[in-house]
């Protein structure tokens, strides 16, 4: 248990970690060249690792992996351009309003009108902070809270359909083929620079390839729930890496809007689980009810 919340917390940092690294770089390879750079060094390390299989998959199997991979790919695009515009800990803080609404939709108790309450108070703060946002910015996190959204949804779906780690290597293989014309074109001079591509490297270990192989090992033996949870921490990480290499400083209003987006997301986590829980009890008695 122990070692499974040190692995999440591991992958939380890492994955924050590496969207700071990613903003120091964008005055020389912009948002595009990063994400372009990101998926690259993911998709070349995980296709080592994961070695896809092509073969003995049905039509529907690679339509699946398609939405899987758009929902990837808009993902990391939208939210590197939010970051480009908008502190990153305030990024993240709406980001996150994607899977705080599946959540949410998913669930069926009325007390959860609560957390939605919460979460609404944090954006209305949040837009309490001009200084710290612009349109641009908060038009492009809110793009990739609807593809994270997106992609919880898809997960389930492709995992049934492949194996491991063959989607994500797939999914990141796509995003390097699509998106190496845009990053050609709008920063082509700096990849013949070999710490641009050492930087890519990095980047895809901390953003992809290390988040993605913790939570799968810690997920083994860690209750979704708590998983759920220490996720929600993820805008507070977010900020105190941004402060600590970027220098970016959030105001008090920032800070509280994020406090209420992460307690609604803790809280939906919590009172979801716990329905779950009921309902598998009231099959369990019911079953033992009809037994003769």
């Amino acid at each position: 248990m122990r070692k499974a919340i040190a692995m999440i917390a591991g992958s939380i940092v890492s994955v924050q970690l590496g969207s700071s690294i990613a903003k120091s770089l964008f005055p020389d390879a912009g948002p595009i060249g990063m994400v372009w750079l990101r998926v690259t060094a993911a998709a070349l390390i995980l296709t080592v690792v994961a070695r896809p299989r092509l073969r003995g998959h049905t039509q529907r199997d690679w339509f699946v992996l398609g939405q899987y991979a758009v929902a990837l790919i808009a993902m990391n695009v939208t939210f590197y351009q939010a970051i480009a515009r908008i502190p990153v800990g305030l990024a993240v803080t709406i980001e996150f309003l994607g899977p705080l609404a599946v959540a949410i939709v998913k669930s069926r108790g009325a007390k959860d009108l609560i957390w939605v309450g919460l979460a609404a108070a944090g954006v209305v703060l949040l837009g309490g902070s001009p200084g710290s946002l612009t349109w641009a910015g908060v038009g492009f996190a809110l793009a990739a809270a609807a593809c994270w959204g997106a992609y919880i949804l898809i997960a389930p779906h492709v995992g049934a359909r492949w194996s491991g780690a063959q989607p994500v290597a797939l999914a990141n293989i796509a995003g390097s083929v699509v998106l190496i014309a845009p990053a050609l074109i709008l920063h082509g001079a700096v990849f013949t620079r070999p710490w641009v591509w050492i930087a890519g490297l990095a980047l895809g270990l901390l953003s992809s390839v290390l988040p993605y192989g913790l939570e799968l090992a810690a997920l083994r033996t860690l209750d979704q729930r708590v998983f759920s949870i220490m996720m929600s921490v993820e805008p507070a990480v977010a900020a105190l890496w941004a402060l600590i290499i970027l220098g970016e400083k959030l105001s008090p209003t920032d800070l509280v809007a994020m406090g209420c987006v992460i307690a609604a997301s803790v809280g939906i986590t919590w009172t979801t689980s716990r329905q779950r829980y009921r309902a598998r009890q009231v099959k369990t008695t019911d079953a033992e009810g009809a037994e003769p």
